[in-house]
């Protein structure tokens, strides 16, 4: 391998390194450019080689510049195939070829007295999304991909470095430039980014590292999100044919968490993530939901989904128990981001073709899977039974599982007038049970926002998961809680202030996020963004420094169980990180109603280290953008500017160091200047 070559276990290396090493990455999905330059012509063999693991694979000449490696996955795998081609100039008597070699039995590429070589290649698999139904069997498998491979080939061929690098440029900017940030970062040349990683230090911090990560965050996200398939576990960067929790799609906080920063800063990165759950969970959610729960309508998934319409209970390892099987609440907790993702746009048509239905089959499923309690004997309606992610108890009423179909309920109400949809007979029972339903809000005996309705809570249970604390973030039921809204909903008579400073008592006794079950990333950005919520700067910033010095690695990949022999990758907490330091800054959550006004608190949780900065392009919902600068830890400008499409024009409320600067409506087309 070239020496400073990048280890990523992807690419075509010489065995002899050249004399400079010129790289690119192009990770967006415009591929990656490697260059070397050589003192005169030059001779090398380029070849193709599978993963440990795989079956047996061919390697062949397609013609006479071609190779063609054609294999299976593990039986009962999907086909796939590579095609790479190899052009050369040089004098008189230089040649490229494809050419079998005489020791292996497989072909190669060769070129021979060049001055340059280029080799392009393309890969496919026969999966297929459009067949992970019914009616084709649930194959999953679509056409060959070879004839799709050829014409792409051909295009690649025709492509030079420079233009290669220019149209990535071109791709990067129409995907990731409506959006910049200032933190107050001052760029370091001198210092490589692991040299800037190893001397990092929580509390301490790095604006510049810590920008950095933000800005990766992005790209990382858009780079995961090309294709037919959403961001998982390890984005596009797992690196075995049998990955970590199988490389699945864990839709209990992971999932999410991929996806918190794409509205909010503006990019289009969620349309593969829809097609997703229309695909595959849809159909086979369905027959999950007839099958295990014997519902007659909607559809259902767990916490553990995959690229082939896996939606039942997950059994991990030899661990057949509910906490990691019982979680139908899944899919519920997606829909924040289908309807998020409607409030941002106001994507009408979107909204009606994809984002209704699917929030409807949801809905749909939980409208015939509550109970009335009869523990409590309250009144509410309860979902039963239910453990709070991944742990142990299985109880009614947890708080999370109340939280997120209370918000799926309310989402259903809010955006009923604009589906299309005529059913107001499901509209009215979707209101007649979200009014019975327990909103998963009690206080406990230390204090606590309970995770159970029945108090099993502990002042030192360490868990990773927060999940009692989804409506603090990335929810609203806690961070825009109204007294009037929890009436007869197995709510005492609480006030904002009070279930605030209980979901504070519940962050405090959970930790750090370095509990004895799992040290991870996530756990600490999650932790971060609630505490912006809460709009407490210092220790924000505590955890989002915490999480980069134990949890990130040199390269910034982050990483779980950093501090084991063999860590893994998980991409979230790289994904997550953009939202969490975005909600330190501007904060906006949704409201019970459409009639409650939107609040806009800017610079809530600013971190000292953060004094003076910019923002330019984040989204808002409802349909807005805002800029903002900020000097010596003070608001100086915000812009905010309202789309002409609207679906709703919002009241709006603007808030700047606790006090209430200005209140609008969100009129379509509208600009207003605030200076402060």
């Amino acid at each position: 391998m070239p020496p400073g070559f990048p280890t990523s276990g992807n690419g075509l290396w010489y065995s002899e390194p050249a004399v400079n090493w010129s790289t690119q990455y192009l990770p967006i999905g415009n591929g990656y450019l490697a260059a070397s330059s050589a003192p005169g012509a030059f001779s090398a063999t380029f070849s193709f080689s599978s993963l440990d693991g795989l079956p047996t694979r061919n390697i062949t000449c397609l013609d006479t510049s071609t190779i063609q490696l054609r294999g299976y996955a593990a039986s009962p795998g999907m086909l796939y195939e590579i095609l790479a081609s190899i052009r050369h100039a040089g004098p008189a008597g230089s040649s490229a070829a494809c050419v079998v070699d005489g020791k292996s039995g497989d072909a190669v590429l060769v070129t021979k007295g060049s001055t340059e070589a280029w080799v392009s290649w393309v890969g496919g698999t026969e999966y297929s999304m459009e067949t992970g139904n019914a009616q084709s069997g649930y194959t999953f498998k679509g056409a060959d991909p070879h004839g799709e491979l050829v014409g792409l080939l051909a295009n690649a061929e025709k492509e030079s470095v420079g233009k290669g690098l220019a149209n990535h440029i071109g791709d990067y900017r129409a995907a990731l430039g409506g959006f910049s940030l200032d933190i107050g970062q001052k760029v370091e040349k001198t210092k490589t980014t692991a040299e800037l990683r190893k001397e990092y230090k929580t509390d301490i911090g790095n604006p510049y590292l810590e920008w950095l990560l933000f800005n990766y965050g992005r790209y990382m996200l858009v780079s995961s999100t090309r294709g037919d398939l959403p961001a998982n576990l390890q984005g596009k960067w797992a690196r075995d044919t049998a990955n970590p929790w199988f490389g699945n799609y864990q839709p209990n906080i992971n999932l999410q968490m991929n996806y918190w920063s794409a509205e909010m800063t503006g990019l289009n990165v969620t349309s593969t993530l829809w097609d997703y759950m229309e695909k595959t969970w849809v159909p086979r959610g369905s027959e999950t939901a007839r099958v295990l729960y014997n519902a007659t309508s909607g559809w259902v998934v767990h916490n553990a989904v995959n690229t082939f319409g896996h939606t039942g209970m997950n059994r991990f390892g030899s661990d057949n128990s509910a906490e990691w099987a019982n979680y139908p609440e899944a899919a519920a907790w997606m829909m924040f981001h289908v309807y998020d993702h409607f409030d941002y746009t106001c994507d009408v048509p979107w909204w009606r073709a994809h984002g209704w239905p699917i929030l409807k089959g949801v809905a749909t499923f939980w409208l015939d899977h509550l109970v009335k309690d009869e523990y409590f004997k309250d009144g509410t309606l309860v979902a039963v039974p239910c453990n709070s992610p991944e742990q142990a108890i299985t109880t009614l009423g947890c708080a999370h599982s109340q939280q997120v179909i209370w918000q799926l309920f309310n989402a259903i109400e809010k955006g009923f007038n604009v589906s299309g949809d005529q059913d107001t007979v499901f509209l009215q029972k979707i209101r007649e049970k979200r009014l019975k339903l327990d909103k998963g809000i009690k206080i406990g005996s230390f204090g606590q926002l309970q995770e159970w309705k029945v108090e099993f809570d502990s002042p030192t249970n360490l868990h990773r998961h927060l999940s009692h604390l989804v409506g603090l973030y990335p929810g609203y039921t806690l961070a825009n809680f109204r007294t009037r809204s929890g009436a007869g909903q197995g709510i005492p008579e609480l006030s904002r202030e009070q279930v605030l400073k209980a979901s504070e008592i519940s962050l405090i006794s959970r930790g750090n996020g370095t509990g004895p079950d799992g040290d991870a990333g996530w756990e600490k950005i999650w932790r971060a963004a609630c505490w912006a919520q809460l709009k407490n700067n210092t220790r924000f910033y505590h955890h989002i420094t915490y999480a980069i010095e134990r949890n990130f690695a040199e390269n910034l990949w982050s990483l779980y169980n950093s501090f084991t022999e063999d860590p893994i990758f998980q991409i979230d907490a790289n994904l997550g990180y953009p939202a969490a330091v975005l909600n330190a800054l501007v904060q906006a959550p949704d409201t019970p109603s459409l009639f409650d006004a939107l609040a806009i608190t800017i610079l809530p949780a600013l971190p000292d280290s953060w004094a003076s900065g910019s923002i330019k392009g984040a989204r808002i919902r409802g349909g807005m953008a805002l800029d903002l600068t900020w000097s010596n830890g003070k608001a100086v400008r915000a812009t905010i500017k309202v789309d002409t499409a609207l679906w709703y024009a919002r009241k709006v409320q603007l808030w700047q160091g606790g006090q209430l600067v200005a209140t609008f409506s969100a009129t379509p087309g509208l600009r207003r200047s605030f200076v402060f």
